[in-house]
């Protein structure tokens, strides 16, 4: 027996296919009435975006091409600002007499290289003691500092320790009040520091400024840090240098490089304090040869030293100076660079 297939034994046309619920189709108006919503929300969206430019400042704005390379073209000055005294002083401090002499002066275009001065320079003379002098302010200095501020620092960080309003206001009061030149020598030399190399120590031992930077990161260590150590056992000077100080690694990393530069770069305390030659910081060496015009011996016989058959020029040796003077601290601020912006702001904008 055969069976005839009818038209409807199939899917038909407008069947919907299997598994799929039958959607009503939407009339033209439905869609004409989406098409004008989503108009509508593009253009509030535009409208939104136009208020938000019209609020931001001039500052915030997507730099220009023109003014991309109007900052590009400025910074690059300043570099060039920069960078043209300091190539300038080396390539002098390396020239021969013969390259100075064509070049009038400063030298630009290095020609030949010549240690002469440098040689001349560290020979054993006021140069070199000037640089130990410095060296050993620095150190020395920088230690002092650095203990001092952290113990005040951290003193006037608690709100429950002895004196604490009052301590701190003689610290802030400094900042409106200074004591002046007259008492400062005074002082100094009744203490019994003139001309001894603790004068140029001690007068800037604390610098009040580094001591509200490191006490506004101490402020902000949370407390339930400090309250957990005491519960175990922890008295204030573990909490300092097993808690505070690991956390504020990177603000005593800055601003020790702020009192490491500030001793090496001491000069006005020499000038008031120092009478011996031989205790003389690099830096009043320096200002003795530049300013002065006074310069190592260029005349008689040349120094018995090897390479050397004839005193450098004076020009040479004063630039040479100043190289010695700025290197020490180029050479230490990468180390402390990564540090520098994460130091200051976290000290100074979260207190």
């Amino acid at each position: 027996m055969s069976v005839t297939a009818t038209p409807h034994d199939g899917p038909r046309r407008s069947d919907p296919p299997p598994g799929r619920p039958d959607r009503p189709r939407r009339s033209s108006p439905t869609r004409e009435r989406e098409r004008e919503q989503e108009r509508a929300a593009r253009r509030d969206r535009h409208r939104a975006a136009r208020r938000e430019r019209e609020r931001r400042p001039a500052w915030a704005e997507p730099p220009t091409p023109l003014g991309r390379l109007g900052k590009g073209t400025l910074l690059t000055l300043l570099v060039l600002a920069v960078l043209g005294p300091i190539w300038a002083v080396m390539v002098t401090s390396l020239a021969s007499r013969s390259t100075i002499n064509e070049a009038g002066g400063i030298v630009i275009v290095p020609r030949e290289v010549d240690i002469s001065a440098y040689v001349t320079i560290f020979s054993g003379g006021q140069v070199t003691q000037a640089v130990w002098v410095s060296t050993l302010v620095t150190l020395a200095g920088t230690a002092i500092s650095l203990v001092l501020t952290v113990l005040a620092a951290y003193g006037l960080s608690r709100p429950d320790s002895l004196a604490h309003r009052p301590l701190l206001f003689f610290f802030l009061l400094t900042f409106l009040i200074f004591p002046g030149l007259v008492p400062s020598y005074l002082v100094v030399t009744g203490l019994g520091l003139k001309d001894s190399l603790w004068s140029l120590v001690l007068p800037s031992a604390i610098s009040v400024f580094n001591l509200v930077v490191i006490r506004a990161f101490f402020m902000n260590v949370p407390s339930e840090l400090v309250d957990s150590a005491r519960i175990d056992g922890a008295g204030e000077f573990r909490i300092l240098t097993r808690i505070m100080l690991p956390l504020s690694r990177a603000v005593v990393a800055v601003v020790g490089l702020f009192y490491a530069v500030g001793y090496w770069n001491a000069y006005f305390n020499s000038v008031l304090y120092l009478d011996d030659n031989d205790k003389f910081p690099i830096q009043r060496v320096l200002q003795s040869y530049l300013l002065a015009g006074q310069s190592p011996h260029v005349t008689g016989n040349p120094p018995n030293l090897p390479g050397i058959s004839a005193y450098p020029p004076s020009l040479a040796i004063k630039m040479a100076v100043v190289v010695v003077t700025v290197v020490p601290a180029v050479l230490v601020y990468p180390f402390v660079q990564r540090h520098f912006t994460k130091g200051v702001l976290t000290g100074a904008v979260k207190g």
